[in-house]
């Protein structure tokens, strides 16, 4: 995206000043679109960007989050990125940060992508950083070359091992840990898009669905930071234009992308192929059939 800033003023003060954490940190708080823009979050998770408007995440729950609760502070919907529960062009701007290299669908998971938006920011761990740390619920390793988005999908969670190895074996020393903390920016992927994705799958044909392995994830301590990290994103957010939408503005069935439907307290029932969705605490849970499963 050729006319946009990747990075704010307080970004670059941070950089200039060789704060290079606080700057990366920073990033969050830059979304270059105007206060009239409408923006969707995908996979929002425990901490969504504060400037969306929107948000839309696959799970209620889920160990990919290290059970961070969901936030639901502004308007949600709960749906699939590969089947978006959204009309097209819906929204200005589009964030989708870390949940790329989560699907096994890359194609799909682009093409809604710029189906329901017009513009947008996606942000991976780098495909370097994912080949030597893997994820076990990434399926994918995302890099950049000349603006172009490289996806690769990853046959298994660890396809190297032996590059595995050696890298953990970098992680018993505490200047190496030192060193990569205190400047995280190559370690990650910050691609801006205009109308269109520029992107390859580079090995189109492996099936990245394999299953996710059996162990227990870590729990993220729910402490001050998680509570300051919360007052600054409600500082940044817009709270009274959020509470004013209406869903039924942007929704579309996922199935049919009708968006003619009937409704009550309890339930959204799409009146072009008769799928009815359940609403839960105010939040519609629109997956475009079953709700998918955790290697989905």
């Amino acid at each position: 995206m050729s006319d946009i800033q990747d990075g704010s003023s307080l970004m670059r003060i941070l950089k200039r000043l060789g704060l290079h954490r606080l700057a990366w940190s920073a990033r969050r708080l830059h979304c270059p679109v105007p206060s009239s823009a409408l923006v969707l979050d995908v996979g929002s998770g425990g901490n969504p960007y504060p400037r969306a408007n929107v948000l839309l995440d696959a799970y209620e729950d889920t160990p990919e989050r290290y059970h961070l609760p969901l936030m639901k502070d502004r308007p949600m919907v709960l749906g699939t990125a590969e089947q978006m529960p959204f009309r097209d062009h819906a929204f200005d701007f589009v964030i989708a940060s870390h949940i790329l290299e989560h699907t096994s669908e890359p194609e799909r998971f682009i093409s809604e992508l710029i189906r329901v938006g017009k513009a947008g920011y996606i942000e991976t761990p780098d495909g370097f950083f994912e080949r030597i740390n893997p994820f076990r619920f990434h399926r994918l390793e995302v890099s950049v070359k000349d603006g172009l988005l490289m996806i690769y999908k990853k046959p298994s969670w660890r396809h190297d091992a032996y590059l595995v190895d050696l890298y953990e074996n970098q992680l018993k020393c505490e200047r190496f840990i030192a060193f990569t903390s205190s400047c995280p920016r190559p370690f990650y992927v910050r691609y801006y898009w205009n109308n269109s994705i520029n992107y390859k799958v580079v090995n189109p044909n492996v099936n990245a669905n394999w299953p996710l392995p059996d162990v227990e994830y870590p729990k993220t301590e729910v402490g001050l930071r998680y509570h300051f990290v919360g007052l600054i994103r409600s500082l940044f957010s817009q709270t009274r234009r959020n509470a004013k939408l209406n869903l039924f503005d942007f929704l579309a069935c996922p199935s049919c992308h009708s968006v003619d439907f009937s409704t009550s307290d309890e339930c959204i029932t799409c009146k072009g192929c008769g799928q009815a969705y359940p609403v839960r605490q105010g939040i519609p849970v629109m997956y475009p059939a079953a709700k998918p499963n955790h290697n989905g």
